[in-house]
């Protein structure tokens, strides 16, 4: 299995590029669209070319999934966390964005690696922004304590239009995913691997797993949802997270894998999805091949038949005489 990163590579090999040439006033204007339909946009002007601004549009949240401000609740406050004395929060954001950072390389600490780390999570702002509320629920989970005014259900935006469920408790912390596919392909294989991913989960190595299950119906968590977000014609995911899996640094893992599980599943049917057609092709191709060996040879063939097929016409007598003249 194959795990997404949490960082954006492209932002961040144009970090590093930005880094390295500072010294050079080059324009850039760069926009780029990510999976889930998260969008980027990146900006540096010749006028303050140590300036870099980033812009970052979220996907559509689904009337049940609620945004302050145009941002998951908690972005804020995570942004401030993560970035803190590094990045400047624009307000209001770039048209058609719903966050705008502005950054000033030239203030980069010095140290190497350390600037490294810096750049990494400003090219993690989508795991800071979207993982937030997410973040906030298991961090209540840790302490016992649980969130204050928040609903018996939350819903959190995953994808365009759609979103998945937490249904937060004391001692534990349950996360239902209903699963949707467009092509009906698709959802047969996305069917068969979740089956099976929650039987992997029964092997005596994953004990410590979280508990994952698979149901055709929406499970009893769900209970009150809006009718239009349990539609799911791939059935639907539960995971139970307990205090042991976010605690210390399991917490920024946990955040991240599962605000990304759709796309994870998503990513590894288009896998098998061209795998089986690779195969497909190939074993067609074999049987081509087959068959173009158990064709005879035609020129071979129609000299024996010319050989053994040859007939004689009895002539006349007159017509015999007509010949030897």
């Amino acid at each position: 299995m194959i795990l997404l990163q949490s960082h954006s590579r492209f932002l961040l090999q144009t970090l590093l590029n930005r880094l390295q040439n500072l010294e050079k006033a080059v324009e850039l204007d760069c926009h780029w669209v990510e999976f889930d339909d998260v969008r980027f946009h990146v900006q540096v002007t010749m006028k303050n070319s140590h300036h870099f601004f980033l812009s970052v549009s979220l996907p559509t949240p689904p009337p049940e999934a609620a945004f302050y401000g145009g941002l998951p609740f908690g972005a804020i406050e995570a942004i401030k966390a993560a970035y803190s004395g590094i990045v400047q929060i624009l307000d209001p954001p770039r048209d058609g964005f719903n966050l705008t950072l502005k950054l000033n390389l030239s203030k980069l600490p010095p140290d190497e690696e350390y600037r490294q780390a810096i750049l990494v999570k400003i090219a993690s702002v989508r795991e800071v922004v979207l993982g937030a509320p997410l973040r906030v629920i298991l961090k209540g989970l840790v302490s016992r304590t649980g969130v204050a005014n928040i609903d018996k259900l939350v819903a959190l935006v995953h994808r365009p239009k759609e979103s998945y469920f937490l249904f937060p408790q004391a001692e534990k912390v349950t996360v239902v995913f209903p699963m949707r596919f467009n092509d009906s392909i698709d959802t047969v294989l996305a069917t068969s691997f979740l089956q099976e991913f929650v039987e992997a989960r029964r092997t005596a190595g994953l004990n410590n797993a979280p508990l994952c299950l698979w149901s055709p119906t929406p499970p009893l968590e769900l209970e009150g949802a809006p009718a239009e977000a349990l539609s799911a014609n791939a059935g639907f995911v539960t995971i139970v997270i307990f205090p042991r899996h976010v605690e210390g640094k399991k917490l920024d893992r946990t955040v991240w894998s599962l605000s990304t599980f759709h796309a994870y599943v998503s990513y590894h049917v288009k896998c098998s999805e061209g795998f089986m057609h690779t195969r497909m092709r190939r074993r067609v191709e074999s049987l081509i091949q087959a068959l173009d060996r158990a064709k005879p040879d035609v020129e071979n063939s129609n000299s024996k038949k010319k050989g053994h097929n040859a007939s004689f016409k009895r002539l006349s007598l007159k017509e015999g005489r007509n010949s030897l003249k």
